[in-house]
């Protein structure tokens, strides 16, 4: 089973760059996308036509702004979990797909004067209280993106952007409390040494010159990572400010 996560930055725009090719080439039994920016309205008007794949769509109650969706391979068994009253920015979709829980994220991001920080630390605390709960049912997979460089290694360059928005003490130590409650991030638990990236500034070239972050995870119930057979970031797909993430699980 192969699960991709895609901050894509816009349906439509990422439609106009190759989406669909890249669909089609990566064959995913499920692809999880953020930061739609698309309202019901303008879901309901447009037929995407996504090849053999089922959608789910999440959009925030304010038009053009974050929202999720996933897709879900043809034929396969899945229920979708209603949306959580709290998640009006549709940050948040849950899917059984059978032994698992998929979950896909749009984590807050703190902005650039650190004006929702605060907001994010308490939605990111009360979104912890809930995946706790439903990982009391299976476990759970939770990919997105989560705007936050847990470690130095995590972005090209640590020491210039100490106490900017996702390299926080705040945010870098919920990501610790994250995973200290039985969460594995599975890239790092199969690269431990290895810096790679899933999203550029568009600023300066930064994405040529590779001073990236990374910012985009796979985190999993720590009673499943053996089952996780690989995991991997396809930094050479272009067509938004991130790339594609992903892992194969056995």
């Amino acid at each position: 089973m192969k699960i991709i996560s895609w901050n894509i930055n816009g349906i439509r725009a990422v439609l106009k760059k190759g989406f669909l090719e890249t669909l089609k080439k990566e064959r995913a039994d499920f692809l999880c996308l953020q930061e739609i920016k698309i309202d019901n309205k303008a879901i309901s008007e447009q037929v995407f036509n996504f090849p053999e794949y089922i959608e789910f769509w999440n959009p925030a109650d304010r038009r053009g702004y974050s929202g999720t969706a996933i897709l879900a391979r043809e034929g396969l068994k899945v229920e979708y979990l209603p949306r959580l009253k709290w998640d009006d920015e549709g940050r948040i979709q849950v899917l059984d797909i059978g032994k698992y829980y998929l979950v896909n994220i749009y984590f807050p991001n703190a902005n650039h004067e650190l004006s929702r920080l605060g907001f994010k630390i308490g939605f990111n605390d009360k979104l912890l209280k809930y995946l706790k709960r439903l990982e009391q049912k299976k476990p759970i997979i939770v990919c997105g993106d989560y705007n936050v460089a847990h470690e130095a290694i995590d972005l090209a360059r640590p020491k210039q952007n100490v106490g900017s928005p996702g390299f926080t003490d705040e945010e870098r130590g919920w990501m610790s409390k994250f995973l200290k409650n039985g969460f594995v991030d599975v890239f790092r638990y199969q690269h431990p040494d290895e810096a790679k990236y899933s999203w550029w500034s568009y600023r300066a070239n930064a994405r040529i010159k590779n001073i990236g972050w990374r910012i985009d995870y796979f985190c999993v119930s720590a009673k499943m990572i053996k089952q996780v057979k690989r995991s991997f970031i396809k930094n050479e797909i272009l067509g938004s400010d991130h790339c594609p993430v992903g892992i194969e699980i056995k």
